[in-house]
Order: structure tokens, then sequence, then C-alpha cells
């Protein structure tokens, strides 16, 4: 109580006092460019994930853009220590998001490498899988990929190197006849996803769907 008070949360884009578990205040979150994209539907990360790999349904919750909103916030969750970011992201998700009768079978997130998870102190985007799990009822799986190779982030990288994602991640075990819904915090050009979509696909007879944070158009 008395940090509260000493040291109160505050909106990281306008710096007004809020509630303890916000991120944003009510003015400023008027100003998140949300996508709204329908799951089921054609979007852009369906358009460009079709060119990749076989994929079944895409979403993203953001827009991505240069000097948004949205990329402060997925940057506060990545690199500012907000852990907890990932879980008001999901509950945002939640609001937006219906599957309907056609849920998925099990939520993968994209992992880091222990070497850099360990730097961070958390994977970013557990905290929002694991919400998405709970108000879905859908299992997650935080082990079923590995990423074998410790990298720089992609933020810190030219195009180029983005796309030169081969053997950095591999499947853990065998997996079948599963819907896998694959997390990620934001889709760029898509190979770390189509990476990761092949590993699964190849192992058995099973279908992947992608949902994001953002899409970086």
């Amino acid at each position: 109580m008395i940090l509260d008070l000493l040291f109160p949360n505050r909106c990281i884009h306008c710096n007004r006092i809020i509630d303890a578990d916000l991120l944003v205040c009510e003015i400023c979150f008027e100003h998140i460019h949300f996508t709204h994209y329908d799951y089921f539907n054609e979007n852009i990360i369906k358009e460009k994930c079709k060119l990749l790999f076989p994929v079944e349904n895409t979403y993203a919750l953001m827009r991505f853009e240069e000097k948004s909103l949205s990329r402060k916030i997925i940057h506060e969750l990545k690199y500012r220590n907000r852990e907890k970011t990932g879980k008001i992201l999901a509950d945002w998700t939640t609001e937006n998001l219906n599957f309907y009768d056609q849920k998925p079978d099990l939520l993968v997130s994209v992992p880091l490498h222990p070497k850099k998870q360990k730097e961070r102190g958390y994977n970013q985007l557990h905290l929002f899988t694991e919400t998405l799990s709970e108000y879905y009822r859908i299992p997650f799986d935080h082990d079923l990929i590995k990423r074998n190779h410790y990298s720089k982030a992609q933020a810190l990288k030219d195009k180029k190197h983005r796309l030169k994602n081969d053997n950095i991640f591999s499947i853990t075990r065998n997996i079948s006849g599963k819907h896998i819904l694959l997390i990620d915090d934001v889709f760029t050009t898509g190979n770390t996803v189509a990476t990761i979509a092949w590993e699964i696909l190849n192992v058995g007879d099973n279908k992947v769907s992608v949902l994001v944070m953002a899409v970086d158009y």
C-alpha cells in the first residue's frame, strides 16, 4: 500500500496515475489500433502465411505501427520487465476473439532460448498464453517447441538476417491429429511461425493456426 502511494502505477503513454492492474488510461486506450480481425476470415497474416505453409486461421490483436502505442506496449512487455502486460493483452484478446465451436486443441507459444529467457527473467508469451488457456479452457504446452540457438532480438536484426531461421527450432515430441494454435508477439515476415509450423506439420496429421499480439504491416 505504501509503495503504491510512493510509486503509483502510471499510464505508459501519458503518465496519468491509473489503477495498479491497468496499463494505459481510458483516454489513451482509445488510441490503440486494434485490428478487429475475424479469426476465420481472410486477413494480411493469413495471406502471408499461405505463401509459407498451410495455415487454418489467423488473428492479431493490434497493429504494430511505428511510433504507435501498440509498439510501446509490446516493448514494455519484452524489454521493460512488465511481464503482467501479457495478462492485460490476453484479457483484451478474449474480449475480441471467439472460437465458437472450433477451438484449437493446444496452445503453443514461440520459445526463447534458455539463455535469453534467463537474461529477461521470463518468456513474454507465457503469461499471455496461460491466461488464454484458462479463459478458453484450452491446454497449453510451453515445452513442445525448443529453440536450438541463442540469437539477438528480432527487433535488432535487419530483414535479411530475419529470414535465416533454418534449424533454429525443433519439436521435442511427436504429436499427431492436433490443431495447434501457435502464439507469437509480433508478426513481421512470418518466417519464425513458418519454421515452427513446419516442425509441427511434419511430425503428424496436424493443423496450425496463428495468433499474435500485433501485426507489423
